[in-house]
């Protein structure tokens, strides 16, 4: 969807202010908010691309307002609640009003490996890859009002394939439970003018991984 997080390119919003590698959290309750998360994302109410939906879809003037990982609370409460873990009430009043739902937690022992071992979403293929390196392709320009891993910038433009990676989950399915649909995934090179016009740096290229679905020939 063209929410709050798809920024790129777009002016106005002030320069990108790199900060130290290695330099994860600024504050303890951050560190809270990351655990938080992956422990209520381990009980398997949801997946990866809906909880990257739950977050891009609050409001654009909340979101641009919230830090990283206040986007990332705000983004389980919608989560826990569309999962009936917690009601709306009981996050207001910041305890429990009714016994909760009978789940199983992860040990503290669990975390690392559960995150070593991450979660596979490559797929077999069902059918030969449409495109090959090499490649000249367009990505269709749409708006979809759900989840999409195509961003905003890039809707529209030429590229060339330069790489293809196997098939993957879909995730503009996956997010809304309509099954992990699996597609051929490439990496798509563009011209830095394609994309920003003609006072982009003529040297710049911009790389970006497409499903096939987001595709077409040329």
């Amino acid at each position: 969807m063209n929410g709050a997080q798809d920024l790129g390119g777009m002016m106005g919003f002030g320069p990108v202010v790199p900060e130290p590698e290695g330099e994860l959290f600024h504050a303890g309750w951050e560190r809270r908010a990351l655990a938080v998360t992956l422990a209520a994302g381990a009980l398997g109410k949801w997946n990866i691309d809906t909880s990257r939906h739950a977050r891009e879809t609050l409001p654009p003037a909340d979101y641009l307002s919230s830090s990283y990982y206040e986007i990332w609370i705000k983004g389980l409460e919608k989560l826990l609640v569309q999962g009936g873990l917690v009601s709306l009430e009981e996050i207001r009043a910041g305890r429990a009003l009714a016994p909760g739902l009978p789940v199983r937690p992860l040990a503290a022992e669990q975390v690392a490996p559960v995150l070593a071992r991450g979660t596979q979403y490559d797929r077999p293929a069902q059918a030969p890859a449409r495109f090959a390196v090499g490649d000249a392709v367009r990505t269709r320009n749409v708006h979809p009002a759900t989840h999409t891993r195509l961003p905003r910038y890039a809707r529209g433009k030429a590229g060339v394939v330069d790489r293809v990676h196997g098939v993957f989950v879909f995730p503009d399915s996956h997010a809304h439970g309509q099954g992990e649909a699996p597609q051929w995934l490439y990496t798509i090179r563009f011209r830095a003018d394609e994309l920003w016009g003609e006072g982009a740096d003529p040297a710049l290229t911009v790389s970006i991984d497409a499903w096939e679905s987001y595709l077409v020939g040329l």
